[in-house]
């Protein structure tokens, strides 16, 4: 019962939080310079035939009109219709998502592959020459914005190199798609036994994964070592080394298994930070998802297309932290009676 209620209140925090994101992403959208009745007609057409299209778009009505029409939409499914690519934005967002979720998984893995290690050998070799350079390399990967790090790998691994294939889209050039199973070509490749799909696919998401992997790898190689030190001092762990158990299984098995367990926690939110953070990444390097489908239309005052990215991010992150505060009241009890 009294998970129950703790079940019941945190869900009842989703709602008017959902409902708050909805009113200050139509109030900005609503205050940005423009005019999507142009961006729709077009810069050439007369005035006349742009007063017909806002009034046909319903930007003559009142804001709280044009508000209530938008979130009646939502509720309903109906995210708009996009300006600039004259389809509904849900359509839009159902075609480019898989994009963006390949991009976030690869990121992730990445992350995760360089994190956990590095973060188990600084803790291992604390104030060592190995601690110090984890710590500039987990720095270095939050303070370069991922713009310029992605600029320069193109410059490097591409242009100067020619390592890495050219930053335009998903698959290399004379290359179909495969099937479509998941929406991800690797998975789709894999499943269809086309091969050159999946090497291609993989290598087009060499660079992109890898700039966006380190940006998130820093926290988690942070979190590995800070509870990595705490665990080491431990007296379990004490006892385990006076007992002569081989180092390997120390540090990797007892510590380690242990040290993951906030580190699942924070996955999540880096997993939403991944697929909100991605934009920049994929707009330097022409990548098909819903991110660059959200700056292209905020550069030409799209509304729907802008609403409903930021309305995604922060469903996302809701449901995030709401399946975080559910698995918190499951293992910590005392955590229910807050």
């Amino acid at each position: 019962m009294t998970f129950l209620i703790y079940f019941l209140r945190r869900l009842a925090l989703v709602v008017p939080t959902l409902l708050g994101v909805t009113i200050i992403t139509f109030t900005l959208t609503y205050l940005l310079p423009g005019n999507p009745a142009v961006v729709k007609a077009g810069p050439l057409v007369p005035p006349e035939v742009v007063a017909e299209i806002e009034k046909a778009m319903g930007l003559d009505q009142p804001a709280w009109v044009q508000y209530w029409r938008y979130i009646s939409g939502v509720v309903q499914g109906d995210l708009g219709t996009s300006a600039s690519t004259g389809r509904p934005v849900l359509e839009d967002f159902q075609q480019r998502l898989p994009a963006t979720l390949e991009l976030t998984l690869a990121s992730l893995l990445i992350a995760l592959v360089i994190g956990i290690p590095l973060g188990v050998q600084s803790a291992v070799h604390r104030d060592t020459a190995l601690d110090h350079v984890g710590r500039i390399v987990g720095v270095a990967g939050v303070a370069m914005p991922t713009f310029w790090t992605g600029l320069i790998a193109i410059y490097v691994f591409f242009y100067l190199m020619g390592v890495a294939p050219p930053p335009l889209g998903r698959l290399g050039a004379g290359l179909e798609p495969p099937p479509t199973f998941t929406g991800l070509y690797v998975v789709d490749g894999l499943l269809t036994g086309n091969w050159k799909v999946v090497g291609s696919a993989l290598h087009q998401l060499m660079l992109p994964s890898i700039v966006l992997g380190l940006s998130v790898m820093a926290p988690i190689a942070r979190m590995v070592r800070s509870t990595m030190l705490e665990i080491l001092e431990s007296d379990y762990i004490k006892a385990a080394w006076a007992a002569g158990l081989p180092r390997r299984r120390v540090v990797y098995g007892d510590a380690l298994f242990n040290a993951l367990i906030p580190v699942v926690t924070i996955l999540g939110l880096v997993f939403g930070f991944l697929m909100a953070g991605n934009a920049v990444v994929e707009s330097v390097f022409a990548w098909p998802g819903i991110g660059n489908y959200a700056i292209t239309s905020l550069m030409t005052k799209d509304s729907g297309p802008i609403q409903s990215f930021v309305l995604f991010v922060a469903v996302l992150y809701v449901i995030v932290n709401f399946v975080v505060d559910i698995v918190y009241g499951l293992i910590d009890p005392r955590i229910r009676l807050e």
